[in-house]
């Protein structure tokens, strides 16, 4: 009876254990018919798969290369209702993104970094390529080395184990010396891009006077000194890193894929990738723009640097208007802005970094787990009659060039970053450059706050005259404009000839040193014609003088080096005759004489200072000399040897000052009624004293007629 119920009972199980059975067949038998179906049309399959990558990738270019139109067209049209609505753009604020714009900055920069293909630095870039394949070469033969190592140890070969090993320990003298030979090109490409741009841009800045013209009369670069040491040393050591960050991974994972390809087969390295490429666009589209915050980064690090610098060059008046509570006020909002757009950064890369983490390392490499298991589940084409000790090793080396080429691709995608903070450097730098160029081409953009009709004065503004060189100075109807933009005289005429010894007086603000910045070729002119002689005849002494660092010998020379000094025939007994001159002879006693070396401007006085720079003057012999109360510091007694000293040099004086001492040593006069107004003419020195003193107690008599009405008043209340 139970027999009976057992076989009854195994009946009844068994019939859907032979169905799933069956089933089971039956699937093997499709995939095993799919499977053939597919290694016959193998070859077919591959060239269309290959077709239709190659057509997509066509037109995903087609389509990016249209979308950079219509984003050029966007921003040409915008700047367009800007510039028609009177809006000015603004600068240091560009949205950073790799487009065509970067692109071709960057090109400009490469020119400059890379001049040649004869030059250092293209060798140093040669030397460094080749290290790179040098060393994913080595890499490679180690994931090789890797596989019959645990081959052998798996089989327990300890022979070929120890074989390996001692060409393991082998391997690494050849890898370590190419690890560092790789870091030193590195550093050596870094520290050469920096400079030769360093270079480049110093011939540009410090010539045509554009160090002056760009702080002066052009507002789009704030802080070029940060420009010039900071983002040029960054822009260097990012184009250097990003090309060993990118350029090797991109070669391991061309070699790596091949190698893979050979060994698991093009179709799993294919869908592998292309479950890759759909991750890495969800990635990039869900990737902060870095390349923004670094540059909005940068420039606060610039703004909060040249507020510090402005606090220590202003630091008397600060003082003296007990203005540090404004002050720290004011670095302080500075330096909490900086650091609470760090702080943004840091918590976007927090979040990003997450994600990078979890889709590069995690679900990247249980792709490459699944790719690495397909030679030993599925039978692919010269894999047949592999052995356990084979297979171990063609998953080991498999799994350790799936790992290398893993990174490698996480290093691509981590480059992106870099790019974007690549892109915010260039744009930073390409922009310096850009403006440095549209200054020399006289080409100027600055946010006026004229008081004046803005009409009224944009026509003066748009205007430019003629400069031509000649033996004396001369000015027919050229505009003085303030720096702010205000007209302060409209035509303005006069003419020195060599001898005619000009004073220039008049209110602050009237026009005087807009007309020196003219004749020093630091200003524009907007109109009019003015003749000058050349720069080197023209020489500007200003009430606080520059003085350089380094020895007392310069101080006197500048900008003359000792070369230059030398070659005009000039020792140093001619030099101590200048000082000599002006009773400064006792300088030289310092330790070192000539070659003494101080901070000048903090050992000598403000009286002493005048006289060196007088000493300058004496020592280059110009035939104009501008002098802008450049005697304010000395007595009556060193001003005469000044002046006198001067005139026998045959040097033609234009003196601004309001020391009537100086009246004697001038034969015209031009006077600034700071109306818009102006006189020019013959200068009377002792007629124009006895006319100033008549003047003097003519107001003196005006201001005591209140007075004396006020007593007339009493008086006659009072009788």
């Amino acid at each position: 009876m139970s027999n009976a119920t057992n076989l009854t009972a195994m009946a009844v199980f068994s019939k859907p254990l032979s169905s799933h059975r069956l089933t089971s067949d039956s699937a093997k038998a499709i995939v095993n018919d799919l499977t053939r179906l597919y290694l016959q049309n193998r070859t077919r399959i591959s060239r269309a798969v290959y077709l239709t990558l190659f057509v997509a990738l066509i037109n995903r270019i087609r389509n990016a290369i249209a979308e950079q139109k219509a984003a050029s067209l966007r921003r040409a049209n915008k700047s367009a209702e800007k510039t028609s609505a009177g809006e000015g753009e603004a600068t240091g604020r560009k949205k950073v993104e790799l487009n065509r714009e970067f692109f071709k900055n960057l090109l400009r920069l490469l020119r400059i970094c890379i001049p040649g293909w004869k030059s250092k630095e293209f060798r140093l870039l040669i030397g460094h390529s080749v290290f790179l394949v040098l060393r994913t070469m080595i890499s490679l033969y180690v994931a090789e080395l890797d596989g019959r190592l645990v081959s052998a140890l798996v089989r327990g070969k300890g022979r070929e184990f120890l074989t390996g090993l001692v060409w393991w320990m082998s391997v690494a003298v050849p890898a370590t010396f190419t690890n560092s030979m790789l870091s030193y090109h590195q550093c050596k490409l870094s520290l050469q891009y920096r400079t030769r741009l360093t270079n480049h841009i110093h011939s540009k800045y410090l010539s045509q006077m554009t160090f002056y013209t760009l702080s002066a009369l052009d507002d789009r670069i704030a802080n070029a000194d940060q420009l010039i040491t900071v983002d040029v040393a960054k822009f260097s050591n990012s184009l250097a890193e990003l090309y060993s960050n990118l350029a090797k991974p991109v070669l391991d994972i061309i070699i790596y894929n091949y190698s893979l390809s050979r060994s698991v087969g093009g179709e799993g390295l294919f869908f592998m990738s292309l479950l890759v490429q759909i991750s890495a666009n969800v990635m990039r589209a869900l990737t902060p723009p870095f390349g923004k915050y670094v540059a909005d980064e940068a420039r606060l690090e610039g703004e909060f640097r040249f507020q510090h610098s402005r606090l220590i060059d202003w630091s008397e008046e600060v003082a003296l208007y007990a203005g540090h509570e404004a002050e720290k006020d004011t670095l302080d909002k500075g330096y909490f802005t900086l650091i609470k757009h760090v702080n943004r950064i840091l918590q976007r890369r927090f979040y990003h970094g997450i994600m990078e983490d979890f889709v590069i390392k995690y679900f990247w490499g249980a792709l490459g787990l699944m790719l690495c298991s397909v030679p030993v589940f599925f039978k692919l084409p010269g894999t047949g009659g592999m052995s356990t000790g084979d297979r171990t090793e063609s998953f080991v080396t498999n799994r350790r060039m799936l790992l290398m080429s893993s990174d490698a691709f996480g290093r691509v995608m981590f480059s992106y970053k870099e790019i974007t903070e690549l892109a915010g450097y260039t744009s930073r730098v390409a922009t310096l450059l850009d403006v440095i160029d549209d200054i020399q081409a006289g080409h100027f953009e600055k946010k006026l706050v004229s008081s004046a009709d803005t009409e009224e004065n944009a026509s003066v503004l748009r205007g430019r005259g003629t400069v031509t060189e000649g033996s004396d100075i001369e000015f027919i109807d050229v505009p003085i404009v303030s720096p702010n933009g205000d007209v302060l005289v409209r035509k303005l005429s006069f003419a020195v000839k060599p001898g005619d010894h000009l004073l220039i007086v008049g209110p602050n603000g009237c026009g005087k040193s807009s007309l020196f910045r003219i004749l020093g070729g630091l200003w524009p002119v907007y109109g009019g014609k003015v003749r000058k002689p050349p720069f080197e005849d023209i020489f500007y002494i200003p009430q606080r003088p520059y003085l350089s660092r380094g020895t007392l010998r310069q101080q006197i020379i500048y900008p003359d080096s000792l070369h230059d000094m030398h070659s005009k025939g000039i020792t140093d007994n001619d030099l101590l005759s200048v000082l000599s001159t002006l009773n400064l002879e006792t300088l030289i006693d310092r330790p070192g004489g000539f070659d003494a070396e101080a901070q000048w401007e903090d050992v000598l006085s403000g009286g002493l200072q005048q006289r060196v720079a007088m000493a300058r003057l004496f020592y280059h012999k110009p035939r104009y000399a501008i002098l802008d109360e450049c005697t304010s510091s000395v007595t009556l007694e060193v001003e005469r040897v000044m002046y006198e000293e001067a005139k026998r040099l045959g040097i033609t004086l234009m003196t601004v000052s309001h020391r009537r001492s100086l009246w004697k040593y001038h034969s015209r006069i031009l006077q600034f009624d700071g109306q818009g107004g102006f006189y020019f003419g013959g200068l009377d020195a002792e007629r124009r004293a006895v006319l100033e003193d008549e003047k003097e107690d003519i107001d003196l008599q005006l201001r005591a007629v209140p007075d004396i009405e006020q007593r007339i008043r009493e008086l006659e209340a009072s009788m």
